[in-house]
């Protein structure tokens, strides 16, 4: 039998598996007028006692009813409509409307808010990390578990809008914050040296594809931007190119996209040579696309169609396979072992602080202090 705690305080029972269950009302459910009960557990009458207050305390200001109206589902369209939207990129947003729809909804959109547990959610992840990927035909071959980097930011937006639900009393506390992650994967960092550059603009030019690769080594551009580049944004004359836009993959298509940050948006010089690759690159296009490197269609290029031929020019020049993203790692360590300041690499690259730069590219900037001291000991021993 129950034994009933004074003051409303609740009751504790010892349960028949040698438990012990605090119970407490935290209203009346408006339609049938029954007792909304909430239970804790404990393994001692004593713990038990302490978890009750605890839990009692917490759901004092906790509007059960408002909480009841809402699933997870539900919440989180409402914390992206009306939150999110107003303070993330419009990419990340079109982003969240995915994580949404292809994983939220159909593991977790039914669930009541206020029913949500830490265990439900990592499992979501655990699903997530092993079967998570939408097969779609140009992720055919991946992986079918997600990234842990994407698990991390579906994690990340989960925990943002339950946070704001913990804020609005609508739940005691945010369930998302006692996950385990997984851990981000360390992806090595793979360049082509200068000698193997020569292999492979010879095999870029056999394949026709020598105007793209030789424009993105050539200015450090991530994918995205290089795909991006419209004629619009060049100036043959002054030997410029503004960056204004990114192109991405979101909900399964080719759209035009905002670029990462601020210092995204710059202003790049070209070269007497890069200058001639794009002319050359305009003559090919002929006036057919406003699209410096666009699609068959006129449109712009699918970033998985500019890795897929990456791949395959490296395979028939005999060289490492390596990341689309490991040609801009290529540009930033060659300029910087070939004296260019580091500040002036992070601008090329879009960095938002030099710093930054410095620790990304630390063993090229090592190697060449390394070699300063080596220079300036000759000096100084040759005056002692």
């Amino acid at each position: 039998m129950a034994k009933r705690r004074a003051n409303g305080d609740g009751s504790i029972r010892k349960r028949s598996d040698g438990r012990w269950e605090g119970r407490y009302t935290v209203g009346r459910d408006p339609a049938t007028g029954k007792a909304i009960y909430k239970n804790v557990l404990g393994k001692t009458q004593a713990e038990t006692k302490q978890k009750l207050k605890a839990a009692m305390e917490a759901s004092a200001e906790i509007d059960y009813q408002k909480c009841r109206d809402y699933t997870v589902e539900t919440w989180v369209t409402t914390w992206l409509e009306n939150y999110a939207k107003l303070n993330v990129r419009p990419s990340s947003y079109l982003s969240y409307q995915g994580f949404l729809k292809n994983h939220i909804k159909p593991q977790l959109g039914s669930i009541p808010l206020g029913k949500l547990t830490s265990p439900d959610l990592q499992r979501f992840c655990k699903t997530l990390l092993e079967s998570g990927r939408i097969q779609r035909t140009e992720a055919k071959n991946k992986p079918r578990g997600l990234a842990p980097k994407t698990v991390r930011i579906i994690h990340q937006m989960l925990a943002s809008a339950l946070e704001k639900a913990a804020e609005q009393k609508m739940i005691a506390k945010n369930p998302a914050r006692n996950c385990a992650l997984p851990k981000l994967e360390h992806r090595e960092m793979r360049t082509l040296t200068a000698a193997q550059l020569g292999a492979f603009f010879r095999e870029a030019k056999d394949s026709g594809v020598y105007e793209l690769y030789y424009l993105d080594l050539a200015t450090g551009l991530r994918r995205g931007e290089l795909l991006g580049l419209k004629w619009g944004d060049i100036d043959m004359e002054k030997g410029i190119a503004r960056i204004q836009r990114a192109i991405s993959r979101q909900s399964g298509k080719v759209v035009e996209a905002p670029l990462k940050t601020k210092n995204a948006y710059r202003t790049l010089p070209l070269s007497a040579d890069a200058v001639g690759v794009l002319k050359e690159q305009k003559r090919k296009v002929n006036g057919n696309s406003e699209f410096v490197f666009p699609a068959p269609t006129g449109g712009p290029m699918s970033p998985d169609s500019v890795l897929h031929m990456l791949q395959r020019v490296l395979k028939r020049a005999g060289l490492p396979r390596i990341r689309f993203h490991d040609l801009r790692h290529t540009f930033a360590t060659l300029a910087l072992q070939n004296g260019v300041d580091v500040k002036t690499v992070s601008g090329m690259l879009g960095h938002y602080s030099a710093g930054f730069t410095l620790d990304t590219y630390a063993h090229v900037t090592t190697d060449a202090q390394r070699k300063a001291a080596n220079t300036m000991g000759a000096v100084l021993s040759g005056t002692a």
